[in-house]
This record gives C-alpha cells, sequence and structure tokens, in this order.
C-alpha cells in the first residue's frame, strides 16, 4: 500500500462526481430540502421540529450516501472500470481506501451542509453544541458511506442496489427508536435493534439534542403520542366542557318557546326528568 496510489485513486472518484452534477444534487441539496420540508411541516409546532430536526440532521445524509455509493461503487465494477484498476500494479487496499477517502469527503460536504441549513437558516437548536452535532451528522455520512461500499459487493445491477434501500436501511430507521421507544417493542425486536448501527447512531444523537446523560427510551415522536391523547380528550365533544346543565337550559327554552300556555311548574318537572 501507498499513499501516492491512494491519493491518486480518491482523486479520481472525486473528478469522476464532480462532471456529475445529479449525483451532486442528490448528496448535497436533496437533504437540506428535506430537512427544509420538515420545517414546514411544522411550522405551526416549532417544538414537534426541535425535537425530531436534529435526528433527522443525520438519518437523511446516511441515507443519500448509501444511495450514493453502493450505486457508484457497482458502476465501477459493472463497467469494467474497476477490472482495469485491478490490473495495474495497484493494491486492493489502496483502491478500497482511495473509495473511502473520497466518499468520506462528500460525507463530511454533505454533513457541514446540512447542519449549516438546520441550524443557521432554520433555527434549530440542541442542547450540546452545534460542533457536536455536525460531528455526529458527518459521522452519519460515513456510516451511510461505509455500508454502501459494503453492500454493493453483494449485488449484481444498479437495481438490486437500490433494493437494498428497503431491505437493510428501512428496517434500521424502523426499529432505531425514532417511532417507537426501544423498550416498549417486542423482546425480540430489540435484540434485533441493537445489532443495527444505526440504532446507536440515532441513541447518540437524541441524546446529543436532549443533553441527556443516558438513554430516556422514548424518540421523539413517541413523546408526541404520549401527549396528544390529553389533548384529543379536551377538544372532545360530550367532556367536561358540554355537561347536563347546558342540555336543561336548552330544552327549558325550547319548551318555553313551542308552548306558550306551559306554566314554570311542568317546565321545572320536564326538565328534571
Amino acid at each position: 500500500m501507498t499513499r501516492r496510489a491512494t491519493a491518486a485513486t480518491g482523486l479520481r472518484v472525486l473528478q469522476q462526481l464532480r462532471r456529475d452534477p445529479r449525483t451532486i444534487a442528490l448528496i448535497v441539496v436533496v437533504p437540506c430540502v428535506l430537512v427544509f420540508l420538515v420545517d414546514q411541516l411544522f411550522a405551526d409546532r416549532e417544538q414537534v421540529f426541535q425535537q425530531v430536526g436534529v435526528p433527522l440532521l443525520g438519518l437523511f445524509p446516511l441515507v443519500s450516501m448509501f444511495l450514493v455509493t453502493s450505486i457508484t461503487m457497482l458502476r465501477e465494477r459493472t463497467s469494467g472500470t474497476l477490472e482495469r484498476l485491478l490490473a495495474l500494479p495497484l493494491a486492493k487496499l489502496d483502491l478500497l481506501l482511495g473509495y473511502a477517502i473520497a466518499f468520506a469527503a462528500l460525507a463530511t460536504l454533505q454533513g457541514v451542509v446540512v447542519s449549516f441549513v438546520g441550524f443557521g437558516l432554520l433555527g434549530l437548536e440542541a442542547e450540546s453544541p452545534t460542533a457536536v452535532i455536525v460531528l455526529l451528522a458527518v459521522a452519519n455520512a460515513v456510516l451511510g458511506m461505509a455500508l454502501g461500499l459494503f453492500l454493493s459487493a453483494f449485488a449484481r445491477t444498479e437495481f438490486q442496489a437500490v433494493q437494498f434501500m428497503p431491505a437493510f436501511i428501512l428496517p434500521q430507521i424502523l426499529l432505531c427508536g425514532l417511532l417507537v421507544p426501544r423498550e416498549e417493542m417486542a423482546e425480540w425486536l430489540q435484540w434485533v435493534s441493537a445489532l443495527m448501527p444505526f440504532t446507536y447512531a440515532y441513541d447518540a444523537l437524541e441524546r446529543a439534542a436532549t443533553g441527556a446523560t443516558s438513554a430516556s427510551g422514548s424518540g421523539p415522536t413517541s413523546r408526541l403520542s404520549s401527549a396528544s391523547p390529553s389533548s384529543r380528550s379536551s377538544s372532545a365533544p360530550g367532556r367536561s366542557g358540554a355537561g347536563p346543565p347546558d342540555y336543561v337550559a336548552l330544552t327549558a327554552a325550547m319548551s318555553l318557546s313551542t308552548d306558550s300556555f306551559a306554566s314554570p311548574k311542568s317546565i321545572v318537572v320536564f326538565a328534571s326528568r
């Protein structure tokens, strides 16, 4: 392994990606647009965006880097570029580290840009310093890059590489604790969740957002769901705001308007029934 060969491989990958504006848009622009959409979705509930915004800063880069890395690496293999590179006097470790460094640089750029949009433009706040959140967002993007490089070895076509997204990434999103607290899952689901890397990435982001020193076990969505029944019950019809005296007064008023000969005594007896 030589540093020159590794640097040359990483530079070639970066130059190749620079000539592909759609890939750059997918890496940099799409996560920022998704964070902006989440902010507008909860425009009237700022507290909700503050709760879910920080974990999403790590989720969106992970997903986009997974797709870009897996598809790009598979394209290198199917087009014959990787075979021609292996025919050169280069070690396999040089190629692997070159690709990893190039995609890690893109992951760093993506994490910094997404964090700038969230904290600088959308007013996202967290208990931990902003630099910690940015570092965690970059780490999640690097995690997506590593998973993409690993799973691209098992795909033979780009369609198969895309199918790894719902097969491998979606279960991690469902079981990481974002939608349902891990303590409320079935025991076997908790064991599966403990084996998934994004579970720990989400836990780190949640702790950084709330300033907690230990996992509370309740994600942002679960806290919202726990508060929603009380608000629904307070606004539901037929509750504490609409009691029997209102119906008694309404019945008496209707009796007075429809029967001009009704005596006060009959109205009281009818209302008591």
